[in-house]
């Protein structure tokens, strides 16, 4: 199953049980991450926009329910390029562009793979077989430092961007030794500088948590986050020759149920969260009164004045101030600056 482009929510479920749910869970709102389309409305029962999605409705007879863009029928990655502007970026695109932020990190081109184009106009990459050379005298450029450094996609659909198990275009399987993603690279860093599994635990744990997205509908980040979850255990067994124990897959997990979260990118809450023209009871001096309630963030176009759920985050490696918790829990919006 680790090598299929369509993994099967079924295995998902008979093998790893407390992984599936870790990647159902939204840490907000501490619910499952819901719908937040319509695609999938008429199908038996109706799955509504507001429905949690639930481990019964995408396994046993509704094993083939979620699937990714890319063995969708043409017919449907129309509809929902028309209705959502559900447009995913073929791999060599999203290689060039990770090739320019790395060329940036570096200070040099074609560190992880060559761009190349074909006579018939296609696009290809040839990755490079040499151990990944960093300065030897620059203290903010280690192998280490790589790793921890925060990236993030924006509006991730299934993080094309983060991983790359899949071309979300043709559907075609990546081998490991072309995979093009952030967290990609992380993790042959990492496998080229550890030796014992310990040691590359801890570091493809640090590459996971300095990993982040967002995205709106649930669909889509439940199947980014199983395209994570499974690019860790693709490394791990390239790298050992055997699946993780089930302790390191469930933290990965946790990690990734954080890390990739559902909101809406303009205001920073939960998809339709906030209250417009909701009719809510107060009370005052005078007794109760009903009265209708509108966002000042949604009508000031003003992200810190929303009455909606805002989304939460970890900062993995930053103790609370206040309650000295570790790896604090922040607004996503609070990184934001003024």
């Amino acid at each position: 199953m680790a090598n299929e482009v369509d993994i099967s929510e079924n295995e998902l479920l008979e093998n790893h049980p407390s992984v599936f749910q870790q990647l159902l869970f939204d840490h907000t709102t501490q619910k499952n991450i819901f719908w937040a389309t319509v695609s999938y409305a008429d199908k038996e029962g109706g799955y509504q926009p507001h429905d949690e999605i639930t481990i019964p409705k995408i396994t046993g007879e509704n094993g083939l329910v979620l699937r990714p863009r890319a063995v969708k029928s043409r017919e449907e990655q129309s509809k929902r390029s028309r209705d959502m502007a559900e447009v995913f970026t073929p791999s060599w695109v999203c290689n060039a562009q990770n090739n320019l932020v790395d060329e940036a990190w570096f200070g040099r081109k074609d560190v992880f793979n060559r761009e190349e184009i074909n006579e018939d106009g296609s696009h290809v990459w040839i990755p490079t077989t040499e151990k990944i050379v960093f300065p030897e005298d620059d203290k903010n450029k280690t192998w280490r430092k790589y790793v921890s450094e925060n990236v993030m996609e924006v509006s991730c659909g299934e993080g094309p961007y983060l991983v790359s198990r899949y071309d979300t275009v043709t559907g075609d399987p990546i081998p490991i030794n072309k995979r093009i993603g952030l967290l990609d690279r992380k993790l042959r860093v990492v496998g080229e500088n550890t030796t014992t599994s310990g040691e590359w635990l801890k570091m493809a744990q640090k590459a996971f948590m300095s990993t982040y997205g967002f995205e709106w509908q649930g669909d889509n980040l439940l199947l980014a986050r199983e395209a994570l979850f499974f690019t860790f255990v693709d490394y791990y067994k390239d790298k050992f020759g055997k699946l993780p124990l089930e302790a390191s897959m469930d933290y990965i997990a946790y990690i990734i149920s954080w890390n990739l979260w559902q909101m809406d990118g303009l205001k920073g809450v939960v998809p339709e969260s906030c209250k417009n023209g909701v009719k809510a009871i107060t009370s005052d001096l005078f007794g109760e009164h009903e009265e209708t309630v509108f966002c000042e963030g949604c009508q000031k176009d003003d992200i810190r004045r929303h009455n909606g759920i805002y989304c939460k985050i970890r900062e993995w490696g930053h103790k609370d101030p206040v309650t000295k918790e570790n790896n604090r829990k922040i607004r996503f919006i609070d990184l934001i600056k003024p």
